[in-house]
Formats: C-alpha cells, structure tokens, sequence
C-alpha cells in the first residue's frame, strides 16, 4: 500500500488517499481524513519518507498544520489500525498561508511556509522523534504576497540551500514576479540572490528540477503560460563574500498551449518530463529532445475523456508525476482523481510495484488512431461518500 495527497484548494478537508491491493479509497472521515482548520485548505505535501508518513498542511485560516500517522497502542480502540493525529500547529502568519513545502532530506526535518502577508518563513524540527516541538529559524521578506515556494533539491556541496518564491499579486507595474533566495554561510541569513523580471503575470506554481550533476539550475513556473528557466551560477570574486551568487538567467521554453491560466508544474525524478495543468482542463507533457527543444509530448483531460471529445472538461487546479515517472496524478474542480497510465516499467524493473494492481485498471472506450498519445487507462476516485465499485 502507499499514499498520494493532492492540492486540495476550497476544501475544508484535506483528504489522504489510499491505494492497496484492495482498490482506491478516499474517505472524509475519522482514520483517512485530516480535519485541518477553520478555512479552506490550500495545499497538502508530504515529508521524505524517511521521517515517517508525516504530512504539513496550509489553510486560509492563517495556520499550518504538521500531521502524523501512527498505529493504535495495544490499550487503544483503534488497535492495529492506523489513524492519523495533529502534531503541532503554526501560527506566526497573519494572513493566509499559500503554500507549505519540506525542504529536501539532506537539510534535515525542515518546513517552509509563504503567505499573503509576503513572509517566507522556515521551521525546524529539533527532534524529529518530536513532531510537536517546531523552531522557527528564519523569516524572509519578499515585499510581495506570496503565493508558492519550491525548494532547489540539489544536495552538491557546490549550491547552498536555494528557495524560488512566487507572487500572484496582480500588478503589473511590480515586475519580478519570481524571486531566488540563498542561504549564505557567512551571514546565516538568506539573502535575495536573483529576481526574474520578465516574469510580470501572477504566478501560480514554481518547482526547480531534480538537479543530477549538473552544474546549473532548472525552474519551471506556472502562470499565464507554463515558462522553463535555465539558472547558471556565475563565478565568484571571492569564496569568502557574503555576497549571494549571482547568475545569467536564460529562458529554455515558454508554452501557451493552455490557452488559460496554468495552475501546476511538476517534474518527474529525472527532470526529463514536466507536467502542467490548467483552466482547459488537461495535463499537458513537456519533453526536450536531444538539442534541448521542448515539445509537447501528450494531451490528457482531467476527467478522463479523450482528448478530441466534445464538451468543456473541468479546471485541473493539481498535478503530480510519480517518482518513476510512470503516475501522473490531477485534481479536478469536480473531485475526480485521474490516473493516466505512462510507459509501464520494464518486466522485471523494480519500479513495478508503484503501479496499482491490474484488477484497477478501467477500460476506457477505443483510443482514436489519430491520438495515438491518448491515455489508455484510468482510474477514479469517487469524493462523495457513495461506495464506488473498488471499496
């Protein structure tokens, strides 16, 4: 069994989605359901699984949540069964907090927060036996409302720890919608290391790709359109300066596929795929080839009609790629969860037990030999608590 959790905007209920051997399940109740505040709650995101199945949450009502699941004690009623518990909650925003992230696992047990009120702010867990107990270690002033952060995962000794921040306020006459923060040794501080000017529409997602060697930076934003971004760190006078790095920024493509306002991006673990989705209602796949040309790779609707269908198919205000690469997920405004099926893994890859079993695979009708790209398989889950066929 493993879980997936989605951006779950205008819900009071952030919902933990199961998938075992036994079907697909989300419930709304005690067990699987996390009760996460007094407002709409704005995203959900989970910490490495090396610290447990630990899960933070942001809400309107100006808080963040850390939650944790654990196993009935042996004088408990829930004996044997899993639930889930509230282990600390953080107020120092004053206004709505946007956007929740864990820092990567090289950093330690640490968890990022942005709000309207334009903070950034870090938190660390100094004992990660104790979920309860988190410090705040730094407050960063943006001077714009902050609507998403991305942490950059590269753990090279070569990058210090870098933070992309982005704005959806929507004033044009205040460009640099985008703006990079890095840690510096000397100050202890984070400093604003570049700010991306041509970046004037409200963003909506930042993600930096998973960095493999390189000696550069890959950010993709989601905005008016889906916009990739190449960061080269350029060489420092001194390695002693408290100065942060400063880098040539260059734009690697920019899609307006979407026609509309694109609300995620998400990379896969290679960084090779990048997914977004948008007011059209579809996850669109990006792939360079080998001279670094973007294309569009794939089309998929929301609610699991192909892609040449008639009718207007729901915003997808969420998407993710699985860590193979081989899951993509998205949240549809209606609470239909599809599961496109990518490229299987090779027989005997030991990538083959993230994919669901075969008995959940629903047979979608005939794929049109024009759209040769066309999902061939999906997967629902049903928000209501109606019982679906799987339960």
């Amino acid at each position: 069994m493993f879980l997936m959790t989605f951006m779950v905007g205008g819900w009071r209920r952030a919902p933990v989605i199961r998938v075992s051997r036994s079907g697909i399940k989300m419930t709304v109740e005690n067990g699987t359901a996390l009760l996460a505040g007094s407002g709409s709650v704005w995203r959900v995101k989970w910490a490495h699984p090396e610290f447990g199945q630990v899960l933070a949450s942001c809400s309107f009502d100006r808080t963040a949540a850390v939650w944790e699941e654990i196993v009935g004690e042996s004088n408990d009623k829930q004996r044997g069964q899993s639930h889930w518990i509230k282990r600390t909650t953080l107020v120092d925003s004053r206004t709505s907090v946007t956007d929740v992230k864990f820092a990567p696992k090289h950093m330690g047990l640490m968890l990022t927060t942005c709000s309207a009120d334009g903070v950034v702010r870090i938190y660390e867990a100094p004992d990660v036996m104790n979920l309860s107990q988190w410090s705040l270690q730094h407050e960063i002033s943006c001077k714009l409302s902050c609507s998403c952060i991305s942490w950059n995962p590269s753990s090279s000794r070569a990058h210090p720890p870098m933070i992309a921040v982005g704005s959806d306020d929507s004033n044009v006459t205040y460009g640099g919608k985008v703006q990079i923060y890095e840690y510096n040794e000397n100050t202890r501080k984070y400093a604003k290391a570049e700010t991306l000017v041509t970046v004037t529409d409200p963003v909506h997602d930042v993600a930096f790709a998973p960095n493999l060697g390189r000696s550069f930076h890959v950010l993709a934003i989601a905005t008016k359109d889906v916009r990739i971004f190449k960061l080269v760190p350029l060489r420092r006078e001194s390695t002693s300066s408290s100065a942060p790095t400063k880098f040539e920024v260059q734009v690697m493509a920019q899609f307006d596929s979407h026609n509309s306002q694109v609300w995620r991006v998400s990379w896969n673990i290679t960084s090779t795929l990048l997914a977004s989705s948008g007011d059209d209602g579809c996850v669109r796949l990006w792939k360079a080839n080998y001279m670094d040309n973007w294309k569009c790779t794939g089309i998929l609707r929301g609610d699991g009609s192909p892609v040449n269908s008639s009718g207007h198919a729901a915003a997808l205000n969420a998407v993710g790629v699985s860590a193979a690469g081989q899951l993509l997920v998205g949240a549809a405004s209606a609470g239909r969860y599809f599961f496109p099926h990518l490229d299987p893994p090779r027989a005997g890859s030991r990538l083959g037990h993230l994919l669901p079993p075969p008995f959940l695979i629903e047979q979608m009708y005939e794929s049109d030999p024009t759209h040769a790209l066309q999902p061939r398989h999906r997967y629902t889950v049903n928000t209501t608590n109606q019982p679906n066929e799987h339960d």
